[in-house]
């Protein structure tokens, strides 16, 4: 990858790549499930995207960084905020997500729920 590294398409795609916890891979090692970008018909890179668990892990590291702070250190709102976030992003549907995002909180899988329960029933569903 290293030749690649300063091509355009490298530059554009790697801030989108970092923040979904992927990562890059020359094309010569890009396996059947990578994602190979080309520029002007030739393969510059290939990107091996995480396993949804990882992602959810990643996902939860970087709104601890925005936050500043650990996030089971946020105040009960920015929790409820973070959980709206998380479900539209697909946290959820990740196997054992409440559960990690709970970990995260520092709070119970109940409370989790508590929070998208009463995010549905505001939305009237």
């Amino acid at each position: 990858m290293t030749e690649s590294a300063d091509h355009p398409l490298v530059t554009a795609v790697k801030p989108l790549v970092d923040a979904m916890g992927a990562e890059l891979v020359g094309p010569e090692d890009a396996r059947i499930d990578d994602v190979v970008l080309a520029w002007e018909g030739e393969d510059v890179i290939a990107v091996r995207l995480p396993q949804l668990s990882d992602s959810l892990d990643h996902i939860l590291a970087a709104l601890e960084r925005r936050h500043g702070m650990p996030l089971a250190e946020l105040d009960r709102k920015a929790k409820q905020s973070l959980v709206r976030t998380l479900e539209a992003r697909g946290a959820f549907s990740v196997r054992h997500g409440v559960e990690t995002v709970a970990g995260a909180l520092g709070v119970s899988r109940f409370t989790v729920y508590n929070y998208l329960n009463r995010e549905n029933a505001a939305k009237g569903e």
